[in-house]
């Protein structure tokens, strides 16, 4: 039995270690909710902004988002771990100070901190880089389908002269004693042809013995140029030259398409000796989906020089030879298509006979497919820098605590 003489201090430290308690908890409950309630808001933008588009969302950079596993520290930080680094000045007796209830100042000193870790989730989420990804949107452009049927048969070897400064400026003669040959300087004018290009669908194919598809026809002019600066004349038997069969596989590629200007331009500098189908059943396969075929005739049929080797000072050797070309057949070709039949002797005549072509057709509407996306980094940036802003506004003349 105690005492009534006996100190009742025990009770009274136990009762403020409760209600300290219980404030704590309060506190930690209110910051919680608050960082909740400003998480939230910043999301709003960005919510109302997109709404169900989110779903679809693409973030690039996803793994920026481990991040978060630091917010729960850096609040606690920004909040609780602020209580050890106030400054303080011991005195005799701070109980009338306890007994004090608080002002709104201390009411708001975790604020700074939720508003800090809010903002950082923010920079969090822009940095991931979202993007919206918004689909193959038709665009319509106007513009020509146009399928290249470039010859590759051992023939095309033969050298095309001419003068340098007549090619296009991305001719590059490695050395002074090397001429070009007929491909180098037909795959240096198509490059220049489809660069000059805007809105044309652009395909192309080799032949050879037989006929191959390098490329359907497409606006990725950048990509097909790469594919036709790496030809070479012994990716495919060029041992005979299948003219029916290249121009049936570009018709082919145009059977299809919706523009009311389908082209073929058939560069070759031989006779057709190969393939599965004649000419003339081509021509016919051309006339009936109305494709009209440009015949670009590489060479006259005259001897032409070829280079068969180097001496023994590394001097290329070039030996003539007779390559036979049939202009009758290219210029049927063309006329029975509603197309037109050019000579090409040099690099010069070749690139204007590449850009003739287009100043005789008309244009067409067409619809292609163009994959939109959208950065949306900045509805996240947007609000973390107000929050930021909010922070450094309190901390200043609210609060008046630094940092």
């Amino acid at each position: 039995m105690s005492s009534p003489g006996l100190p009742r201090r025990p009770i009274a430290v136990s009762l403020r270690r409760a209600v300290r308690t219980r404030s704590k908890a309060w506190r930690v409950l209110g910051s919680v909710a608050l960082t909740l309630v400003f998480f939230a808001l910043a999301l709003l933008q960005p919510a109302l902004a997109r709404g169900a588009e989110w779903r679809g969302v693409a973030w690039e950079e996803r793994w920026v988002l481990f991040g978060f596993a630091s917010l729960p520290v850096l609040w606690w930080w920004g909040t609780f771990g602020q209580d050890r680094r106030r400054p303080r000045l011991r005195m005799g007796t701070v109980k009338p100070l306890a007994d004090a209830p608080p002002g709104w100042r201390t009411r708001l000193r975790d604020v700074p901190g939720v508003l800090r870790t809010v903002s950082i989730a923010m920079f969090l989420l822009a940095l991931a880089r979202p993007v919206a990804v918004l689909g193959n949107q038709a665009a319509e452009d106007e513009g020509i389908d146009i399928v290249l049927a470039i010859d590759l048969s051992h023939s095309m070897a033969a050298i095309l002269d001419g003068d340098p400064r007549d090619l296009p400026p991305g001719y590059r003669n490695k050395a002074s004693a090397i001429r070009p040959s007929r491909i180098d300087t037909a795959k240096i004018v198509v490059q220049d042809f489809i660069a000059r290009r805007r809105s044309d669908r652009i395909g192309a194919i080799v032949f050879g013995k037989e006929a191959y598809i390098l490329s359907p026809p497409t606006l990725d002019y950048q990509l097909l140029s790469k594919l036709i600066g790496q030809l070479r004349l012994d990716v495919i038997d060029g041992s005979r030259t299948a003219i029916g069969d290249a121009l049936g596989t570009a018709v082919a590629r145009l059977e299809l398409s919706d523009a009311r200007s389908k082209v073929v331009i058939l560069l070759t500098d031989g006779d057709s000796n190969a393939g599965k189908y004649s000419p003339e059943e081509a021509m016919r396969e051309a006339s009936r989906v109305g494709a009209k075929v440009y015949a670009v005739q590489i060479g006259n049929g005259e001897a032409a020089e070829i280079q068969v080797g180097t001496d023994p000072f590394g001097q290329p050797i070039y030996e003539k030879r007779v390559v036979p070309v049939n202009p009758k057949l290219l210029g049927e070709i063309a006329a029975k298509t509603g197309g037109k039949h050019f000579v090409a002797t040099d690099g010069k005549a070749l690139r204007e006979s590449m850009h003739a072509i287009l100043n005789q057709l008309e244009r067409t509407r067409f619809e292609a497919p163009v994959a939109h996306h959208e950065e949306l980094f900045p509805l996240f940036v947007f609000p973390g820098v107000l929050l930021v802003a909010l922070e450094a506004l309190l901390r200043a003349w609210l609060l008046r605590r630094f940092p």
